[in-house]
């Protein structure tokens, strides 16, 4: 039973770090960029929906209407101001330029957000984030349930995006060849620039369910971006099913490991993973190469 609720309570934290990870993989395959912001931008979100619950009463998910939006503008801010003037680089230092660029802003995020809110832990607050569902015999933390289901419907509506239209069409065209996508008139600046702001947003409900079930501060997302990582390189850059599968793997063997050997061994899971995949397979489980 203790091995049971160890893999559920794994494949519904893989699917909120699916979330989470869902950005930085759409970011990369469509632009070649590695946001390595995304870690603290998530906290950026689970700090919005804190503020929201904490002193406006609005609950986390219903904050959500607010957030998301707030942080695609935020996204799109970013492409335009920073990652957009870095194109006329060649490919490969545009993806060096473009790691440090948004180092910068992971930075700058961090420092505001301690400015703003200090170092002190905070959590985000609700009536269901301490109850819990019980399933033969298993305890199921309703903020997970509720997380996961949020992540399969968020991450299902965004396949339906990318896979079922017209802009969807134009985002995968982006994806395998930028200079083909242009010369058949596709707007891959414009493209760019919505997906950026998608990869940004997600963080927003990545965030709040981060927020709700692990104290956190502003430099939670230096720890949280190596996360992030090892899962996107695990399922392969790119990937959006590979960081679905990436996310889910690792929590549960993280997870497993906790219960069968130590909760201290466990993180090392991710440290071990994340150097086996880059000597064994680079381009991770589902990942390709991506033409420029």
């Amino acid at each position: 039973m203790i091995y049971g609720q160890a893999i559920v309570d794994g494949i519904l934290t893989g699917g909120v770090y699916a979330l989470m990870a869902a950005g930085l993989t759409l970011t990369f395959g469509v632009m070649q960029v590695i946001n390595v912001a995304q870690g603290v931008l998530v906290v950026l979100g689970a700090y919005l929906s804190y503020e929201l619950a904490a002193h406006g009463g609005i609950d986390p998910f219903v904050g959500l209407l607010i957030t998301v939006p707030a942080l695609f503008v935020l996204g799109v801010v970013i492409e335009v101001v920073l990652i957009r003037r870095l194109r006329h680089l060649s490919v490969f230092n545009f993806v060096v330029m473009a790691i440090l660029a948004t180092y910068a802003v992971s930075v700058i995020t961090e420092g505001a957000l301690d400015l703003a809110f200090g170092s002190g832990l905070v959590e985000v607050q609700a009536s269901y984030v301490d109850n819990s569902f019980v399933w033969f015999g298993m305890h199921l933390p309703e903020i997970y349930v509720y997380g996961f289901l949020l992540a399969a419907g968020l991450l299902g509506a965004l396949s339906l995006l990318l896979y079922r239209t017209r802009f969807g069409r134009s985002v995968r065209a982006a994806e395998q060849n930028r200079t083909s996508a242009m010369l058949v008139g596709v707007p891959v600046q414009r493209v760019s620039t919505i997906v950026f702001g998608i990869g940004v947003a997600i963080t927003a409900a990545g965030g709040m369910v981060f927020g709700a079930t692990n104290a956190f501060n502003g430099s939670s997302g230096a720890d949280l971006i190596s996360r992030l990582l090892t899962i996107v390189i695990l399922g392969g850059l790119g990937s959006m099913g590979g960081a679905l599968a990436g996310a889910v793997a690792l929590l549960v063997v993280e997870n497993v490991v906790a219960v069968a050997w130590s909760p201290e061994w466990a993180p090392l899971v991710f440290s071990v993973v994340l150097v086996g995949v880059l000597l064994i397979r680079p381009n991770g489980l589902l990942g390709r190469a991506v033409a420029s």
